[in-house]
């Protein structure tokens, strides 16, 4: 099963602002209550996040190496994460709105072993919640 979702955030900040955060793997991966740690590699395009998933059949520490793979500064990024018990697609656009910017987030994920998909179909509109609050408070902190 693949655990598909799509939402759209609306700010008052111009999309400038949006791209510093959503560019940034560490920022998107900070956000995401999951990710016990992570490292960015020198690149700025991989990343390595340490996953500590309550899950029943997974026991350790999972590790999601993560890529970039389509950048079109300064309105779209995508990446894939991959690892043992799934693999993640994240697609964030930018698009100017009203003075501000729209940020449309797209997230495909595909577990490799029961239960994976379940968590995520539970709380990946929270995730997303965490990622749109860490947002505004860059934004607020920045003002």
């Amino acid at each position: 099963m693949t655990v598909r979702v799509k939402r759209t955030f609306e700010f008052d900040a111009p999309g400038e602002r949006v791209w510093e955060f959503i560019a940034d793997p560490a920022k998107r991966a900070g956000a995401i209550s999951v990710v016990d740690r992570f490292d960015v590699a020198d690149d700025g395009r991989h990343a390595t996040w340490y996953l500590e998933l309550p899950i029943p059949l997974v026991r350790s520490t999972v590790t999601v190496e993560t890529e970039d793979i389509e950048v079109d500064e300064p309105t779209h990024v995508k990446f894939v994460g991959k690892s043992r018990v799934m693999r993640v697609t994240g697609e964030h656009t930018i698009e100017e709105h009203d003075g501000g910017s729209r940020l449309v987030n797209e997230f495909i994920v595909d577990g490799r072993l029961p239960g994976v998909e379940a968590f995520f179909e539970r709380n990946l509109d929270r995730e997303l919640d965490n990622l749109e609050a860490a947002l505004r408070r860059e934004f607020e902190a920045t003002a």
